[in-house]
């Protein structure tokens, strides 16, 4: 299991929406979602 598989599992347990979790960190929802599907940005 990878890091964005663990964050997607450990989120979907706690019942939150990638949306609560950016804005809970300070980031964009798609920050999230990329992080989740190991999508890196250079």
């Amino acid at each position: 299991m990878d890091i964005g598989q663990k964050l997607k599992h450990a989120r979907t347990s706690a019942g939150l929406t990638q949306e609560g979790v950016a804005e809970a960190l300070g980031v964009s929802r798609q920050t999230i979602s990329n992080w989740e599907n190991g999508v890196s940005q250079s």
